[in-house]
């Protein structure tokens, strides 16, 4: 005997009752809720991560060489925070970089966005893989070196900064002073080379003000930094490096 099959009307109630039931329906919006949830904890924790805490930057210019070359992928920490209250003393008693540290310069921070602002705009980039934002900071960040900070008196020398820090009595070459060991890339002078040119090699003595910093490129040929720029308040840097993860074979601390 051949075993019964269900109808066309029976197979479309069946698949009526399944589909429209209560407890399907339920279930159904319980998985949208935890579909909901979990994307918008990821999105939070996204935009905190490269916020508030770190941010991963690639070296797109020469102008870091022979330190740093195209295409090296840096872990910077973040000071979004900081510098978006920046009127508020936080960097009391120093700023949290050193002399010879590699810093990300922001100098869109000049036209300082509110936070509410940087959280839309990370929305906004979140959800179009980086591709579109609603402001151009992409634009104004550059990788550079911090030499001078704040009180520090400094001058330049055939390309090589000099620098008496704020309380003391005697110029040292930023070698001396820096906290970390690196290479620059002193270009030659042409013959009639102007010192009324930017990108000077030579720089009579400043003294940087309490919210002054002075950034130097390690190429020291016709790359912009505070020779061109003057020097950068203290909130338009926004990161120190941290760790180069790629290339391997320059895997370390920059």
């Amino acid at each position: 005997m051949a075993p019964r099959t269900a109808g066309p009307h029976q197979v479309e109630t069946m698949f009526e009752k399944k589909k429209f039931s209560y407890a399907d329906q339920k279930k159904q919006r319980h998985h949208i809720h935890w579909v909901f949830i979990w994307f918008f904890a990821f999105f939070l924790f996204y935009t905190v991560f490269t916020n508030l805490i770190f941010s991963f930057r690639v070296v797109e210019t020469e102008a870091m060489q022979p330190g740093l070359y195209t295409g090296d992928f840096l872990v910077f920490s973040s000071y979004t925070v900081q510098s978006l209250f920046s009127d508020i003393d936080i960097w009391t008693p120093a700023p949290p970089f050193r002399r010879g540290n590699i810093v990300v310069v922001d100098t869109g921070r000049l036209d300082r966005k509110s936070l509410v602002n940087i959280i839309l705009d990370n929305f906004i980039r979140f959800f179009t893989a980086q591709r579109v934002s609603i402001d151009n900071r992409g634009e104004n960040w550059y990788i550079k070196r911090v030499l001078g900070l704040p009180g520090d008196e400094i001058a330049m020398t055939n390309f090589v900064l000099r620098i008496k820090p704020r309380g003391s009595q005697y110029m040292f070459t930023e070698y001396e002073v820096a906290e970390q060991s690196y290479n620059v890339t002193i270009p030659q002078i042409p013959a009639l080379w102007d010192e009324s040119l930017p990108f000077s090699g030579n720089m009579d003595a400043v003294v940087l003000g309490e919210d002054e910093c002075f950034v130097l490129s390690d190429d020291r040929s016709n790359t912009n930094d505070s020779r061109t720029w003057g020097p950068i308040p203290v909130d338009c840097i926004t990161g120190k490096a941290l760790f180069r993860y790629w290339p391997l074979t320059r895997l370390g601390i920059p």
